[in-house]
């Protein structure tokens, strides 16, 4: 074994965010003397092979590094140095245009390493995925332990330091969980930000409707400027027709017949007629002499 080989056996094996996770049993070297992978000894999970790659070696633990994490950094810091090559060879032709032969084979080369990082893409996007399905069913249990210990320090069943040891390991579980979601949440939008920027450089640039306007106009030919003159008003008197042109008569109005006012009459031909009181009828008056009465004095009114 090699001095690195005897510093790491015996250590405790936490990961990124402090979990336990086992204790390095021994290592596989490779021929030059170099360590292929570590055996970590995990209890119930048996023992497990993992690269060494994935492990960073400290004075009193060693931590270890997911696979999705390293594969998605190694992607996106080769994306962006493709990229950057890209962009520098783009200008080096805008520049210079007699390079552009020469770099045009380059310029393939980098292409097809695009396309080759495409395809690492999905695979780690696929990684990706199945562990967020993996960190959501892990919340579900560490929430489901907590809540059956609550119950059972309320039933009388545990004590209250044995549910507030539970309570304490179920919350860095959860805490776990929550830091490595909106880790990977971070890892999937940096991989979004590098797919626009790669569809930018290598689709071809579109003209601006604006300026291909202009451009139209500048290399079309000049066109003929019609003006619109309109015909100067006669100075000569106008000529009646021939003809004789027919007046519509206007329709006469009806005559107003004024009635004569009739003009009151004067104090002397004013009679007034007053009625006379009737008469009482007793028994003794006939009943002929009364309507006689009644007659006459109707037609004296």
């Amino acid at each position: 074994m090699t001095h690195d080989d005897i510093e790491i056996i015996g250590k405790n094996v936490k990961d990124m965010y402090g979990t336990f996770m086992g204790k390095v049993a021994g290592t596989i070297t490779d021929i030059d003397g170099s360590i292929q992978s570590v055996g970590i000894d995990c209890g119930a999970q048996g023992l497990q092979q993992i690269q060494y790659e994935q492990l960073v070696v400290q004075d009193d633990v060693v931590i270890f590094i997911p696979k999705w994490r390293l594969d998605s950094q190694r992607l996106i810091r080769e994306k962006q140095l493709t990229l950057r090559r890209l962009k520098a060879l783009i200008d080096i032709v805008s520049e210079n245009d007699d390079m552009k032969a020469d770099a045009e084979i380059i310029h393939e080369k980098y292409k097809s390493k695009l396309v080759t990082l495409d395809e690492t893409e999905s695979e780690i996007k696929a990684k990706l995925e199945a562990r967020l399905t993996e960190l959501d069913e892990q919340m579900k249990s560490a929430k489901m332990l907590m809540f059956d210990a609550k119950v059972q320090f309320k039933s009388n069943e545990i004590s209250e330091s044995t549910f507030e040891t539970v309570k304490a390991c179920t919350n860095e579980v959860i805490e776990h969980v929550t830091h490595e979601t909106a880790e990977i949440a971070n890892v999937k939008s940096r991989i979004a930000d590098l797919e626009l920027e790669v569809q930018q450089i290598t689709s071809p640039p579109q003209p601006n409707i604006q300026e291909s306007a202009v451009s139209y106009l500048e290399t079309s030919e000049p066109q003929q400027v019609v003006q619109t003159i309109l015909p100067e008003a006669p100075t000569e008197p106008i000529v009646t027709p021939s003809e004789p042109i027919e007046v519509e008569a206007p329709i006469p109005e009806p005559p107003t017949i004024e009635a004569p006012i009739p003009e009151p009459p004067s104090e002397s031909e004013v009679t007034f007629a007053f009625p006379e009181p009737p008469q009482q009828v007793t028994p003794e008056t006939p009943k002929d002499d009364n309507d006689n009465d009644w007659l006459a004095r109707m037609e004296a009114q």
